[in-house]
């Protein structure tokens, strides 16, 4: 389970006792900031590997092409 509503609660009343409460929204930003990056970067790591899938297949097509041409002259 979840922490209670109360235990929230003294979470962050400890933050604002850390931070400051004029703080804790410029902290809330660059947390969000950093999310976005690494949900950017998550994006594209994958459009790369797409890449490289296709790059691969493309080069077994040609390959599988160049063995069936190399046996139809032989």
């Amino acid at each position: 389970m979840g922490p209670s509503v109360q235990q929230l609660l003294i979470i962050l009343l400890i933050v604002v006792l850390l931070f400051g409460a004029k703080k804790i929204p410029e902290l809330a930003k660059g947390l969000g900031k950093g999310i976005k990056s690494f949900k950017s970067e998550m994006e594209d790591d994958k459009k790369a590997e797409n890449v490289e899938k296709v790059e691969e297949k493309k080069e077994e097509t040609v390959t599988t092409a160049k063995t069936e041409d190399t046996a139809k002259n032989a």
